[in-house]
């Protein structure tokens, strides 16, 4: 079977970071060929670059999340001298999340301002992280002209038209373990209609393990499952599914190296 790629997880918070090398031997049996691992806090980047510095097949991103108020706030300048390195082949995660945050939140949109101008003058895609924030998030990509950088709306949860609107921004869509759970009932119905070149699949793990593991911590091997889920929502093989997502995160993620196979040594 082709290998198939978490193209988004955080394999250097402390769930996942102590067991490594366990982590990376799952991975190499289910053959899980490359981890993209996603910073969320500049004072942890270090953290994450190491692990995709230290393993061929891990990769990197730099860039601050949505969540985190009253911390060092990036720059651009900051954002893209930290993405001028080999591993780094993204920019986030950032976005808008109107759903754990209320109140004024403009400083949230300025933030991600920031990453979206960051990752046009670095040349490499942005990860977006959205949630209950559907019409800011499409207008900033609209007013910022994000078609010239590209990237993924991650873990993705919201509606069919969502999708269209990015994926007509040259965006893909990340599904997660969530497109598993039996409630999700819209979500399958997105997974079934956009098109299977425009498709990547994640874990977000430690978080969001997919049926069968859901409530236990999540980790790249298990993005097997989501690949699972999406080939049976589409009628077609785990293969297909595998081939094609494997093809998206590399036609994206420009800047990764492609080597086809696992290397989790």
């Amino acid at each position: 079977m082709p290998m198939l790629i978490d193209s988004h997880c955080h394999l250097n918070f402390p769930e996942l970071a102590q067991n490594i090398q366990s982590v990376r031997q799952l991975m190499q049996e289910e053959k899980i060929g490359h981890a993209l691992c996603v910073s969320v806090t500049l004072d942890k980047f270090p953290e994450v670059l190491s692990l995709a510095e230290q393993y061929d097949n891990f990769y990197a991103s730099v860039g601050v999340h949505p969540d985190y108020e009253n911390i060092q706030e990036p720059t651009v300048d900051e954002l893209v001298k930290l993405a001028n390195h080999p591993k780094i082949v993204a920019i986030g995660e950032t976005g808008l999340d109107y759903f754990r945050l209320t109140g004024d939140l403009e400083w949230q949109r300025e933030r991600f301002r920031t990453h979206i101008r960051a990752a046009v003058i670095a040349g490499k895609p942005l990860i977006i992280h959205t949630r209950n924030a559907v019409d800011d998030t499409l207008r900033i990509m609209r007013e910022e002209g994000i078609e010239r950088a590209g990237g993924v709306l991650h873990c993705f949860t919201e509606s069919l038209e969502m999708a269209l609107a990015a994926i007509e921004m040259g965006f893909y869509i990340s599904f997660s373990g969530i497109v598993t759970f039996k409630n999700a009932t819209d979500l399958k119905e997105v997974a079934k209609q956009i098109p299977l070149n425009r498709i990547l699949v994640e874990t977000d793990s430690p978080y969001l393990a997919p049926v069968p593991f859901r409530g236990k911590t999540n980790q790249p091997a298990y993005v097997k499952y989501v690949a699972q889920e999406i080939a049976n929502l589409r009628g077609i093989s785990l293969e297909e599914v595998a081939e094609a997502t494997t093809a998206n995160f590399f036609k994206l993620f420009k800047h990764a190296v492609s080597n086809r196979e696992a290397v989790c040594n």
